[in-house]
């Protein structure tokens, strides 16, 4: 249905070269097919480099249906590789451009994470930009690890509201890992992580500057506002992707070795 894809390889991750209106075609696809429940993941330099300190990680990015580049180093890398990635898949920006594309469609959003009351703002808030949307649930992610029973009890209510898309906002790596353990008890076409788009569209974070998140600069401003929670991310996580890539380059180091996709293996092209 979708034609032949399209990926390339950053330090032995697959990622998908799709832009914001293909995952947004993709997504209606696996809706109105129904044929099992399928997962997008938004990842940036800071999943990318959690995929070598953990081998686990970088097989579940792997084995995700779609990931794709939120982070203007990953599609600057995509550019290279020959790909016209004209923008990043932003989370915020991708929920926005479902909402606004789909909203007479009659789509079923649950919003899953997020303190208490981020999940339900940010379902508010949408609803009154986008009337006709059909939210059918929102609930806060516990921050302490769930036991088996609360666990179930939250699949089971998100069974019970039956949405077409999932929004999972957990924080990068956090939720893909999330979604990964819950996508075979889950009946839901669509599961999208989208990190912080929950708190910058509930209004409990600001958003960067658009010039700033389209040029690579949003990192700047991220780590000013929460300089004591990113600053590792930013600042020790960066170096380390600088150092990786480098590695690879010189042929000292194989990324590759010891990990075989089993995602559009034989399909596409580097």
């Amino acid at each position: 249905m979708f034609g032949s894809e399209t990926y390339f390889r950053v330090l032995g991750v697959q990622l998908n070269a799709l832009q914001i209106p293909d995952v947004i075609t993709r997504m209606e696809g696996w809706i109105h097919e129904r044929n099992g429940c399928h997962a997008v993941a938004a990842t940036s330099m800071h999943g990318i480099v959690e995929a070598q300190h953990d081998p686990s990680f970088k097989e579940i990015l792997n084995t995700t249906d779609l990931v794709v580049p939120d982070g203007m180093p990953l599609v600057w890398l995509g550019r290279r590789r020959g790909h016209h990635l004209a923008r990043r898949v932003y989370g915020p920006d991708l929920l926005l451009a479902f909402c606004e594309k789909t909203k007479s469609r009659g789509y079923r959003h649950f919003f899953y994470g997020g303190e208490p009351g981020v999940a339900q703002r940010l379902s508010e808030s949408l609803a009154t930009r986008f009337p006709g949307l059909k939210v059918v649930g929102a609930s806060p992610h516990r921050s302490r690890s769930l036991s088996v029973n609360e666990d179930a009890e939250m699949v089971e209510m998100i069974g019970r509201a039956a949405p077409d898309v999932l929004w999972v906002g957990l924080g990068e790596a956090r939720q893909d890992r999330w979604m990964h353990v819950h996508k075979t008890r889950l009946r839901v076409p669509a599961l999208v992580g989208v990190g912080a788009a929950f708190d910058m569209l509930s209004g409990r974070r600001k958003q960067a500057p658009r010039w700033m998140r389209e040029h690579g600069f949003e990192w700047c401003f991220r780590l000013v506002q929460e300089p004591r929670r990113l600053w590792r991310r930013y600042l020790v996580y960066g170096a380390q992707f600088i150092a990786y890539l480098a590695l690879e380059s010189l042929r000292r180091k194989d990324f590759e070795v010891g990990d075989v996709p089993t995602r559009h293996r034989a399909s596409g092209k580097e």
